[in-house]
């Protein structure tokens, strides 16, 4: 199937040749190839039925019902905007108002602000959340996907919206195929593909479209749990999944990890924050198949890629640039710095976002052209190329802190406190100090059974650190506030200490 053929018709191309195959599994209920091909098909010709289908929204977490309709708003020529279950009320309803949608299907057990209840398609709970039958049948299906121009919005995925206004990234087709095409990561028809996080996420959308594109199972969970995890990559004999890092971290922390059977693992894939390298080593030493840490934006543009198994003494980096990608390393001035020189990481290639929805400002903040007029993204990182070429990420550029005058990087204090044998997570932030500006404040959480004491852990990580670099204390926590792709929510942190100092 060829790009301009489309996406989800090479999807549902596979209910031809292998119709009673299973596509979808969830919460244990399956649907077969020919089953989602006709979903598919059926709501696409429903929502078709009047004309422009326009921008659908979503409103989830997993299930068979929601990557249906997922698929058959795209089918019948319409833009997907899948919106975070986890969103605040009024950032959600800022959401809406953003986007303005035609429909909102919604999974069981989640709710429209008033204002929209007219638009809500409910999916039916006891039917494994799939859309109603009477709303499919409202119109005959589609006899085939609607071809669409390859610049036409595929999806709007929102940032997570933790400060300001949430950014809608749109995605067009011609980027959503050829991610999905790539070859990569090795999946064809014998593949089952594992997923834990939801489907508003692109750590799922991704990977899940391309397992579907290579005509692979895709297992989803509406809900993480290391345990749980466990019991269907076992069960399933999944061979492939893609994780953020703190979901790697729990289940290599779960009392039955040593204990399983994963030996159908071909890829592992992490996303979403950079995994601590001490991670990435257990993985390789204790988890089967190939780890590959793939660091990049929702809004495409800037991917580099590390092959854990094969490069096991760069686990500190994420890589080298992809394929198709170039990745820069520039000052403040716009201009590319030494090898071995930090600096923002900016990055271009064929797979970008159209731009922001409706929001000219973060398009100008978030574009960035050269002295040739050459179109490249701004990741907000701050990382430097080593000698060998691999990409060594620092920090965010907004997480910086600079105390006393010395620029001080998050992540590597961060690291320092992941070293120590009784941690299981770290997060560290500045907050206000009157004698250096800003200080370094450590926040853990602590391995299952592990009794840690805050004051001998801050002694113990600074005698590891350089003399600017000491943390001035650290807060023992239950767990770290996380957004649905698994990255620490500094801002959260950091509000109490900074409200106070103003």
């Amino acid at each position: 199937m060829s790009e301009e053929g489309g996406l989800i018709a090479a999807i549902l191309a596979h209910a031809d040749a292998r119709p009673d195959d299973t596509a979808l599994v969830c919460n244990g209920e399956a649907a077969s190839w020919r089953q989602l091909r006709d979903d598919v098909l059926a709501i696409a010709g429903a929502l078709s039925a009047d004309g422009d289908v326009g921008r659908i929204a979503l409103l989830g977490t997993a299930d068979i019902g929601l990557v249906t309709a997922y698929l058959a708003i795209i089918a019948a020529g319409g833009c997907a905007v899948p919106l975070p279950a986890s969103a605040h009320p009024d950032a959600l309803a800022g959401m809406l108002a953003d986007c303005d949608p035609a429909l909102v299907f919604v999974q069981a057990g989640h709710d429209l602000p008033e204002a929209y209840a007219g638009r809500m398609v409910k999916l039916d709970a006891d039917a494994a959340g799939r859309v109603a039958a009477d709303f499919r049948a409202a119109a005959p299906p589609l006899a085939a996907p609607v071809t669409a121009d390859p610049d036409a919005p595929f999806n709007i995925i929102y940032s997570s919206g933790t400060t300001g206004r949430a950014k809608g990234i749109v995605h067009p087709h011609r980027m959503r195929y050829r991610q999905a095409a790539r070859t990569l990561f090795g999946l064809d028809a014998g593949s089952t593909m594992l997923l834990a996080t939801p489907l508003y996420s692109n750590t799922t959308l991704m990977p899940m479209l391309s397992a579907l594109f290579h005509g692979a199972r895709v297992v989803l969970m509406p809900k993480f749990d290391a345990e749980r995890y466990l019991d269907l990559a076992e069960s399933l004999r999944a061979t492939h999944t893609m994780l953020v890092p703190v979901q790697y971290q729990r289940i290599l922390a779960a009392d039955s990890f040593g204990r399983r059977d994963l030996s159908a693992f071909r890829v592992k894939q992490s996303t979403g924050a950079p995994l601590p390298a001490a991670a990435k080593r257990a993985l390789l030493d204790t988890w089967p198949g190939d780890f590959f840490e793939v660091y990049g934006l929702t809004e495409g543009g800037c991917t580099a890629i590390l092959d854990a198994a094969r490069y096991p003494e760069k686990a500190h980096t994420v890589g080298k640039p992809a394929a198709g990608n170039t990745i820069r390393i520039i000052d403040e001035n716009g201009d590319d710095v030494e090898q071995g020189e930090r600096g923002e990481i900016i990055g271009r290639s064929a797979m970008m976002m159209s731009g922001y929805f409706r929001n000219d400002e973060a398009n100008r903040a978030f574009y960035w052209r050269d002295r040739d007029g050459t179109l490249y993204h701004r990741t907000g990182d701050i990382g430097m190329f080593d000698e060998d070429g691999f990409l060594v990420l620092l920090d965010r550029k907004k997480d910086m802190i600079i105390s006393g005058g010395f620029n001080i990087y998050a992540s590597d204090l961060e690291e320092k406190l992941l070293s120590h044998p009784g941690v299981l997570e770290a997060a560290v932030i500045a907050i206000p100090s009157e004698k250096w500006g800003e200080t370094p404040l450590g926040f853990v959480v602590a391995k299952a059974g592990a009794a840690l004491d805050p004051d001998a852990l801050r002694d113990w990580v600074n005698a590891r650190l350089g003399r600017m670099q000491k943390i001035s204390a650290v807060e023992i926590r239950d767990a770290l506030p996380r957004n649905s792709g698994g990255k620490v929510l500094k801002q959260e942190l950091k509000n109490p200490y900074w409200e106070k100092a103003s």
